[in-house]
């Protein structure tokens, strides 16, 4: 695993940033993430009825996905019907600081972000910028 993680980073120009938020990019990753430090242990179901827009599909792909990353353990219980547990391993409780810093970014900036998505663009390389060099 290290050494594909290696070779990822070597794609990305050996930036630590992009191959970290690669960890957790992904639809649905975040909110997992957010209740599965929030609650520590849920079940499948539990998860769905936290997130009722996710498909069933969309949630297994993800927890897998976070679980071959060693961020998620999934726990399965020799019972009928089947128990199946999720929680974050030590890896990915070790990301609670990050996220949390993510979310304390996200509430003082994101209307920022937001308003100036709305505005047209001011800045010399803008589109208004390219019309009026191409006159």
């Amino acid at each position: 695993m290290a050494r594909d993680m290696n070779a990822g980073l070597s794609d990305l120009g050996g930036c630590q940033i992009e191959a970290t938020l690669q960890l957790f990019d992904g639809k649905w990753k975040g909110v997992i993430l957010h209740h599965l430090l929030k609650d520590e242990v849920l079940r499948f179901n539990e998860l769905v009825k936290r997130l009722p827009s996710i498909t069933h599909r969309m949630l297994s792909k993800q927890l897998r996905d976070m679980e071959v990353a060693g961020l998620v353990a999934r726990t399965v219980y020799p019972v009928v019907p089947p128990r199946v547990d999720y929680s974050l391993t030590p890896l990915g409780r070790s990301l609670e600081p990050v996220l949390q810093a993510i979310g304390r970014w996200g509430q003082e900036n994101l209307v920022a972000v937001e308003d100036a998505a709305l505005k047209p663009s001011e800045s010399p390389t803008g589109s208004a910028a390219i019309m009026r060099s191409a006159a």
